[in-house]
């Protein structure tokens, strides 16, 4: 049973979950990033330069004579991942470029510490008050 509680640390581990958490958002931002490319960008893109569609521009080789199919290499989806990539490679950098202010920030003007509660009186203190309190009283 030892691995099996060996993979049970590592897999609650803090970094193994904030990794995982980091995919699926990744992924999911992967997705958001596809549509703005493919839906936003490059249909104005594509009708600027003439009515381009750039998921469909392809260079045709030969046919094959064996099966009759035809090969197509399709630069035009190149682009579109190109694109994407530069666009979440940008996106990664404004995100680690505000982690980056925000640290230099709270390093310079760092949280005040949290006020220290004074320490109860000693007994040789609570004494000194009571002969104080004594001799006041004048007994």
């Amino acid at each position: 049973m030892g691995i099996v509680k060996e993979f049970r640390d590592f897999a609650m581990k803090g970094n193994v979950i904030d990794l995982a958490v980091g995919i699926i958002i990744g992924a999911a931002f992967g997705k958001i990033v596809s549509s703005l490319v493919d839906d936003v960008l490059m249909p104005p893109l594509g009708w600027i330069i003439g009515s381009v569609d750039f998921s469909k521009l392809s260079i045709a080789l030969p046919v094959s004579k064996a099966d009759g199919k035809a090969v197509e290499i399709m630069y035009g989806r190149f682009i579109n991942a190109t694109i994407q990539f530069i666009l979440v490679a940008f996106a990664v950098f404004l995100l680690v470029k505000a982690i980056n202010t925000a640290r230099k920030r709270l390093e310079q003007n760092p949280p005040p510490p949290p006020p220290v509660p004074p320490a109860p009186p000693s007994k040789q203190e609570l004494l000194l008050g009571e002969i104080r309190d004594l001799l006041k009283s004048g007994r």
